[in-house]
């Protein structure tokens, strides 16, 4: 179950949207201004490292339980046109990561291939502590927000949902925000399994409708022997200024296989500083 960038775009498909009042916004106008906020929200939250706690378990006859404390950034290799979400792992439970400097030094430092073989080693690094028999690469908080971008919102329909509450756990948002379904409808999709093939996704999205500020994101990945489900909620943090993942939920069940469970939460946003040094480009600070 991984992540990868989508593909070309094509015309906009939004159908579907709940009766409105004359004063409200169109459903393509909340898309347009959510798509702009993604890309406002990613540019600023470049320059800002998160810690991040998290919970996974392994649900079978003897269950298993890892605690994983990160920070969590996003980085974007140089030459490349998006961003990604790095977890570098610095405990796991309670234990130092002894290799974490040499890790580091690999995966930023060392010339690769090309810049997709980079951020393949990226993301495949983030995952590397993940336990369960469940191979995955969707577990970061702002993976969901790709479906949103201007970019890729073509690869999906769209629609204003009739069930607006949140996902078991979650606290209730404001009654003002918008709660739009996706569905992913294009080849060569965002989540593929392990051997290559799409494994279309679908989920909710809450959404401030005059702002376009993400409150919630839901994403669900399933085919016939795995689904997928991941929640993040969002809360204001006032020292940078921008609403950040407050909590992250996962779940995966595996048809015949034993089910993985995931809770992450997310404290002490703090910007960081980029040395001047050309042999650091690969993190870039806009």
């Amino acid at each position: 179950m991984n992540a990868r960038a989508g593909a070309a775009a094509v015309a906009v498909m939004v159908c579907g949207a709940l009766p409105s009042h004359a004063d409200e916004p169109t459903l393509a106008t909340v898309l347009q201004r959510a798509g702009a906020y993604v890309l406002e929200f990613q540019q600023r939250l470049s320059g800002i490292v998160a810690r991040e706690r998290y919970v996974q378990k392994v649900e079978s006859y003897l269950s298993h339980r890892r605690e994983l404390v990160s920070d969590l950034l996003l980085v974007r290799p140089v030459g490349a046109d998006r961003w990604v979400q790095f977890r570098d792992v610095f405990e796991v439970d309670g234990k130092p990561v002894r290799d974490r400097n040499d890790r580091l030094a690999k995966l930023f430092l060392e010339p690769t291939e090309s810049i997709a073989d980079q951020i393949e080693r990226i993301v495949n690094e983030s995952t590397r502590y993940n336990i369960g028999n469940v191979q995955r690469t969707v577990n970061l908080p702002v993976l969901a927000l790709v479906v949103l971008d201007p970019k890729q919102q073509s690869r999906f329909r769209f629609t204003r949902a009739t069930h607006t509450s949140p996902p078991r756990g979650f606290s209730e948002l404001a009654r003002s925000a918008w709660t739009i379904e996706y569905q992913e409808v294009e080849p060569e999709t965002i989540v593929r399994t392990t051997f290559g093939r799409d494994m279309p996704s679908h989920g909710r999205f809450w959404i401030e409708p005059d702002s376009g500020r993400i409150l919630m994101t839901e994403l669900i990945a399933e085919d016939s022997s795995l689904r997928g489900v991941v929640v993040v909620s969002y809360r204001s943090e006032p020292a940078i200024g921008l609403l950040v993942p407050d909590e992250m939920r996962e779940q995966y069940d595996p048809r015949g296989g034993n089910r993985v469970d995931g809770i992450a939460t997310y404290s002490n946003f703090r910007q960081f500083i980029v040395s001047v040094d050309e042999k650091l480009a690969p993190i870039v600070k806009q």
